[in-house]
């Protein structure tokens, strides 16, 4: 935590489909931090929204110097989004947001003060209810603690992106040289004093989610592969019980031949029931092999996370500029 009396918070939005909330953002971001009284920086990051979100951030950015626009080559994912901003942020801690204004920029202030007066180096906000659908709550809840069972790190519950991270835990997951980052996985795993502030999660204000259901059975995919080892050590199970039922087997078939061979089990649907068994258990083993081994795939290719089309307001380069006006 940095002892600065006037310390820069750095707001990082991940922006796609979200023309229409990114002005709304804007102003309520720039609310808090005049409450506050602290320097401050707002990054969009423009994910390659297909919407008007390029042109509504380039003429903010136009009339606010203090507004930073990264624009993406193609949609790369909130992820991506938020560790593009967070390679270039300056600011002495780092404000993570989704775009669509589900994650109230008011709560920043509550960050704010846990931070500053807490001590602590992570603040995360802790959604204890979510404006959604009653079946759609129930299965988010559901994920996470199935996620916290199954994770070799400690996972805060019903905790998304939405935190306030401090310079040294910025500094520190920006040095990970992993490419699929789950940012909320990594923000545990790094470690560092971390606290959640409760909160009511809006529903989104305008359009719809991106977010079906498909997308985030591969968002729990995704979270379970990068932090889990659950999946391979189900295969060592599945292994332990077919052998057992295996031996079980043999034993009964045999007792029955001996004993009773008119009812012993025998025949061509048996042995098709058998072998579609055995043949099911292989199957899902090999699936399951072969999801970690496409994560490791796309992770020795190395390639970068995500590509920059331009920045408007590059914070580097007005530093640089300072730097060499002042000398």
């Amino acid at each position: 935590m940095t002892s600065s009396p006037n310390p820069k918070l750095s707001a990082i939005i991940a922006v796609y489909l979200d023309a229409l909330a990114v002005p709304i953002m804007y102003k309520r971001l720039v609310d808090v931090f005049h409450k506050l009284g602290v320097r401050y920086e707002i990054i969009f990051v423009n994910d390659c929204s297909p919407d008007n979100a390029r042109e509504v951030l380039a003429e903010i950015a136009k009339e606010d110097q203090q507004v930073v626009v990264i624009n993406h080559t193609r949609n790369f994912g909130s992820q991506n989004a938020f560790t593009s901003g967070m390679k270039i942020a300056t600011g002495d801690a780092v404000i993570l947001l989704d775009g669509d204004l589900q994650d109230p920029p008011e709560i920043i202030e509550a960050f704010y003060h846990k931070w500053r007066e807490g001590g602590y180096q992570v603040v995360y906000g802790n959604r204890v209810r979510r404006e959604a659908n009653l079946s759609m709550q129930f299965l988010y809840k559901a994920f996470y603690r199935v996620f916290s069972r199954v994770a070799y790190v400690r996972i805060p519950l019903d905790a998304g992106d939405f935190s306030l991270l401090d310079r040294s835990v910025v500094d520190t997951l920006n040095a990970l040289p992993e490419n699929n980052r789950f940012m909320r996985g990594l923000r545990a795993w790094v470690g560092y004093s971390q606290i959640g502030v409760p909160y009511v999660r809006p529903e989104r204000m305008f359009g719809h989610t991106t977010n079906s259901f498909i997308r985030n059975l591969a968002w729990a995919r995704k979270a379970i592969l990068s932090f889990s080892y659950f999946p391979l050590e189900i295969i060592t199970w599945l292994a332990l019980i077919t052998v057992f039922l295996s031996l079980t087997g043999i034993v009964v078939q045999i007792t029955l031949r001996l004993l009773l061979p008119t009812i012993a089990p025998s025949g061509f649907t048996t042995l098709i029931i058998l072998i579609l068994f055995m043949g099911g258990i292989q199957l899902l083993c090999l699936s399951i092999i072969g999801a970690y081994l496409a994560h490791i795939y796309d992770e020795v290719k190395r390639r970068p996370p995500y590509l920059v089309e331009s920045i408007l307001n590059d914070p580097r380069k007005i530093n640089e500029e300072q730097i060499h006006h002042e000398s």
